[in-house]
């Protein structure tokens, strides 16, 4: 029975002992990746590499270690109490930060397989494309940038997301990423800008899909989370982008991720057909106007209260310990002040920032107390 079992069952992968050149399981990964993996695919063994060379792992890819390091991270673990779209839900079933990221990983993940690229480095940016959103949304994300302004800079979430990755976690010392992923995480965004029928931006084609996953994911699930919260009836959606996109929310996920699987496979490059490429940028423009900008000017006088309120609480505060500790001109002491404020805002989950606002500024009189 023992010679059977061996005979019909898939050798281990174990690492390297020591003895006899046996190969590591991260180089047979390698060498499955030079095989399998489309050409313009991007390879773990041909990676640019970190900031701070490490060892490599004998079980793990670059890429792998690099979702590794994003799922334990804490400013992943924060993103189940952040904002999506709408504020501080009272309905369970509203996504949130980390539900739209888990979504976005799927979608790309399931691209990359279809497309023979590399699955964890599209993972690894997948996981990691948000860490640096702000509480409120895009509501707080806005508030943000507004402060900051004031003080001659500019807040953009991918771009705190990076800094998050290369500055924040770990006590200061970052995540040392690769090179591919943090260029996936500054890349992974269009704004309200329309798609195009070839994408275009990020470096890698692992970066691209994570890109059109992020718009797939968020026109499909705003769209469901807003008639669910009953702030739009579910007859609003144009008929006309629900002809063309699907009526259900796995049919429309499945119909473009189809259609970019048919317009792409063996190419170089990531398309969308003309016909569904217009259907999404109409749907996301239909949820700009009916969605996210309705429903962001009944939410931002109270977000910008809050994020301005505890900006500059942090902000002063900092400036006062900056000061006291080194002998710097004030200019360089509050720009330190005025990143260290943001850092610590933009990291705040919503129902964390609410509660330091009530104790900053609220007297305990005024406030709510349950009988």
């Amino acid at each position: 029975m023992r010679r059977m079992m061996g005979s019909h069952c898939a050798p281990r992968l174990v690492p390297r002992t020591g003895f006899g050149g046996m190969m590591t399981v991260r180089e047979r990964i390698h060498s499955r990746e030079r095989e399998s993996l489309a050409p313009w695919a991007s390879r773990s063994e041909e990676s640019r590499g970190r900031a701070t060379p490490e060892d490599p792992c004998p079980i793990r890819t670059d890429f792998q270690r690099d979702r590794d390091r994003v799922i334990h991270c804490r400013a992943f673990r924060r993103l189940a109490h952040k904002t999506q779209v709408f504020i501080l839900p009272s309905q369970d079933h509203i996504r949130t930060r980390l539900t739209h990221t888990l979504e976005v990983t799927q979608i790309a993940k399931t691209l990359a397989r279809a497309l023979s690229l590399n699955e964890d480095l599209t993972e690894a940016i997948a996981l990691a494309h948000d860490l640096g959103h702000t509480p409120f949304g895009h509501s707080g994300e806005a508030a943000l940038d507004e402060v900051v302004k004031t003080h001659s800079e500019r807040f953009y979430h991918w771009e705190q997301s990076l800094r998050v990755v290369d500055v924040l976690e770990r006590n200061g010392r970052g995540l040392n990423l690769t090179w591919e992923v943090r260029q996936g995480i500054l890349g992974h965004t269009k704004g309200r800008n329309d798609l195009t029928e070839t994408t275009s931006g990020p470096a890698t084609l692992e970066s691209q899909a994570v890109k059109l996953a992020d718009r797939i994911a968020y026109v499909n699930h705003d769209m469901e989370d807003a008639i669910r919260a009953r702030f739009i009836p579910e007859d609003a959606v144009p008929e006309s982008l629900l002809a063309v996109l699907g009526y259900t929310h796995s049919d429309r996920i499945g119909k473009v991720v189809a259609d970019i699987v048919e317009q792409s496979t063996d190419r170089p490059e990531i398309r969308i057909s003309p016909q569904i490429l217009q259907a999404l940028n109409d749907l996301k423009e239909f949820l700009f106007e009916r969605v996210y900008l309705p429903n962001s000017s009944g939410e931002d006088h109270r977000v910008r209260t809050v994020v301005h309120g505890l900006f500059d609480h942090y902000f002063t505060n900092a400036l006062e310990e900056i000061e006291d500790a080194r002998a710097e001109d004030r200019a360089s002491a509050s720009k330190t002040a005025c990143r260290q404020a943001c850092d610590y805002v933009a990291g705040m989950t919503d129902r964390f920032a609410v509660q330091r606002y009530m104790e900053l500024y609220v007297p305990d009189s005024a406030r709510f107390v349950e009988n």
